[in-house]
Formats: C-alpha cells, sequence, structure tokens
C-alpha cells in the first residue's frame, strides 16, 4: 500500500502538454542517467519528479517495480493516461512517505524545484533501504544563468516587477554535504556544461520562458509581455542565438549516492 502526503507543488504552474510537445530534451538527456541507475528486474524504484512518465516507463522496461512521483497534478495526470500500467502519485518531493523501502531512486531534472532542500533529502534518504542507491541529476551552481540573468533583468527594468528565486542551483560540495548529514555516502558527484538547444527555431526562447518561467511572465500585463519577450531575445541574441536555434546554458549536477 503506497502511502504520500501531497500538496500543492511548485509555484509554476506546468503545463505537461506543452512540456512534452516543446521540451522533450529534458527526458531525453535523461535516458542517459538510467544507464547509471542501471535498473534490474525484481528492484523496487522510485522516480522522484517523474513528470510525463516517459523515463519512468524505460526504467520499467527493466523488469524493475517503478512508481513516479510528481507534484504537478497535470503532470501525474499525463503520466497516468501515457502509461496505465504504471503507478503515478502525486506527492510533494519534500514531504512524502512509502510503506515499503525502495532498492534505489531516480530523479532526473526535478530537485532544482524543490525548495524545502533538506526536507527532500531526508524524504530519500527514509524511503531507502540500507544499501540502496540514490541516483539524481538536477540543475547545479551556475545554470542557465545567462538565461535567467537576462530575462529577470529585463522584467525588473520594464516593469519594476521584484523577482524572487523559483530554482535551486547548489554547488557539489553544498548538496554532498546535506546527503551525507542525512546517511547518505556519496560516490560520486560531478558538475558539468551541458548547452542545449531549444526546440522551436527563432520561438525558442521564448518557449522555454514560457514553460519554466510561466508564473512570472504570467504576471506581466498582456499589454507589456510580447514588448519584454522582444526585448530579451535582443539582449540574449548575441550569447545565446546561433545556427538559427537558441540555446540554453544548462549546468547539471550528477550525483550517485547509497544509503548507509
Amino acid at each position: 500500500m503506497t502511502e504520500t502526503t501531497s500538496t500543492s507543488g511548485p509555484s509554476n504552474q506546468w503545463n505537461s502538454e506543452l512540456y512534452d510537445s516543446k521540451h522533450a530534451f529534458v527526458y531525453r538527456y535523461g535516458e542517459d542517467l538510467i544507464n547509471l541507475l542501471a535498473p534490474k528486474a525484481g528492484e523496487r524504484i522510485l522516480d522522484l519528479g517523474s513528470g510525463t512518465g516517459h523515463l519512468t516507463s524505460k526504467i520499467a522496461e527493466s523488469g524493475a517495480t517503478v512508481i513516479g512521483l510528481d507534484s504537478s497534478s497535470a503532470m501525474v495526470e499525463t503520466a497516468r493516461n501515457n502509461y496505465p500500467e504504471i503507478e503515478f502519485v502525486l506527492a510533494d518531493a519534500a514531504e512524502f512517505t512509502f510503506s515499503e523501502p525502495f532498492d534505489a531512486i531516480f530523479s532526473n531534472a526535478a530537485l532544482h524545484w524543490v525548495k524545502r532542500v533538506e526536507d527532500a533529502i531526508v524524504c530519500m534518504a527514509r524511503a531507502l533501504k540500507v544499501g540502496g542507491r540514490l541516483v539524481i541529476e538536477f540543475g547545479g551552481k551556475g545554470n542557465v544563468h545567462l538565461l535567467t540573468n537576462g530575462f529577470e533583468r529585463t522584467v525588473v527594468e520594464m516593469t519594476g516587477k521584484t523577482i524572487d528565486a523559483i530554482n535551486y542551483y547548489p554547488s557539489i560540495s553544498e548538496y554532498t554535504t546535506l546527503l551525507e548529514r542525512h546517511g547518505l555516502e556519496v560516490h560520486s558527484a560531478l558538475l558539468f556544461d551541458r548547452p542545449t538547444k531549444l526546440e522551436g527555431g527563432e520561438s525558442g526562447l521564448r518557449s522555454w520562458i514560457e514553460m519554466f518561467r510561466g508564473s512570472l511572465l504570467s504576471s506581466i500585463e498582456d499589454a507589456e509581455r510580447e514588448r519584454v519577450l522582444l526585448a530579451v531575445e535582443a539582449k540574449l541574441r548575441s550569447s545565446l542565438f546561433h545556427d538559427g536555434s537558441w540555446w540554453a546554458d544548462y549546468r547539471r549536477l550528477r550525483i550517485r549516492a547509497a544509503r548507509v
């Protein structure tokens, strides 16, 4: 029996259709992380921040029993429709429990949305068996700095709005220290640049903003919104647009650890 505690999730209201149609690179890059997870038949695995379920399904192909967890009701609904044979639960990554422990926890491109960082780590440690492994990747220190700084500075300059931090992008030492504090032994940790081509050609940058900064964008008056987006594109074109496409300056933090 699954036991979870659900909450309202992140402030960004996810559009699962836009996510799948314009931002498939998020889960496609995550396929490489599954190789590091090395799932085996018979294992019990949690996909934390499972989104629309594509990577959850890939893990399940190994014969493992996989449960997907996400705080977005739209994402969970889409995942359940995509893969009705897999269990997906609506819950907060910083406030969940399960009655049976897991052999492994997998998380791709999700933990940088979790503000209650240490609470999430406590939940993950508690949900793992002794010796159970943790394989995670998310935005690390400096992630999308050019993109978000350009967008947020433009919003402030043109609208006067105050910008609150949306994401958590830690350094290796910051995050691994927290893991070790809560009984997780770190086996490897890597922070690396991964410039990422955005889908949509000329519209790629604004599509990224609509998906990942939608709550801030929607707070801007309709008449002003297009002017802001045009100004952001002009500001960032020289650094992030080439070969007919926009590129996001991603930096990822990839960690492999185990519960001791």
